[in-house]
């Protein structure tokens, strides 16, 4: 049942996930230290971090229903696919952390297009040090010598966190989407988290699960072993 919002000092944990506010959806603690250890423990209880502005405490979420992704249910469009055998974009994994981050924090040309402000300082370094422990992972487009697109997201067992993800060019985070689920489906992870939906998201074939069937998805999760990274393609895109 949901309960009064939770202030979290620096050594608190969270709260069960079912005590996420109902309005606004699946807000669940307020504060607490952004570190790497925090951060796994979030993910690995159906958590994700989020902030209103950069100058705010940090909020943690838990929303129900949970928007995910089967690795080989991601739908391709008919134009994506043409693009795809096009091989217009190059893709890499996990060379390019930093920079795939810090284009997502990026204001976006839409002023109505608030993706991307809520990637604090704070919260590049919590992830840049996930991605020294080889948990937090980077897929890079690139156009010629151009990085023009790209994701990152945590991975724990076999269940990969999405978080964000940038394009400079036409499709350039979507062939990036692409290649990742064809590389998590070789790889036998069993779901991508994408936390809320929204019409972008649907569009790819993301779907609403209950929060509760989220939740024992991640319990057989918590038995599988992580791959840690660097990670390497080892798959064509389809």
């Amino acid at each position: 049942m949901p309960g009064p919002l939770r202030v979290l000092g620096d050594g608190d944990g969270f709260p069960p996930i079912a005590a996420a506010l109902d309005e606004p959806n699946g807000l669940l603690a307020v504060g607490g230290e952004l570190t790497p250890e925090r951060l796994l423990s979030a993910y690995a209880h159906g958590i994700f971090p989020w902030y209103d502005d950069d100058t705010g405490p940090v909020l943690w979420w838990s929303p129900d229903p949970r928007a995910v992704l089967g690795p080989g249910e991601l739908h391709i469009s008919k134009s994506l696919r043409k693009r795809l055998r096009r091989k217009e974009y190059r893709l890499s994994m996990d060379t390019r952390f930093t920079e795939v981050l810090a284009a997502c924090a990026e204001p976006r040309s839409d002023p109505k297009d608030t993706a991307g402000t809520w990637i604090t300082p704070e919260m590049c370094t919590a992830y840049t040090q996930l991605h020294q422990r080889g948990f937090a992972h980077s897929v890079e487009a690139w156009y010629q010598d151009t990085l023009v697109g790209g994701l990152y997201g945590v991975s724990l067992g076999r269940m990969f966190f999405g978080e964000s993800m940038f394009s400079r060019r036409n499709d350039a985070s979507k062939v990036a989407l692409v290649g990742l689920a064809a590389q998590l489906e070789a790889w036998e992870f069993t779901l991508i988290d994408c936390q809320m939906l929204n019409p972008h998201l649907e569009r790819l074939g993301v779907y609403e699960i209950p929060r509760s069937e989220f939740a024992d998805r991640l319990d057989t999760n918590a038995r599988a072993e992580t791959r840690l990274g660097p990670w390497q393609f080892d798959v064509e895109l389809p």
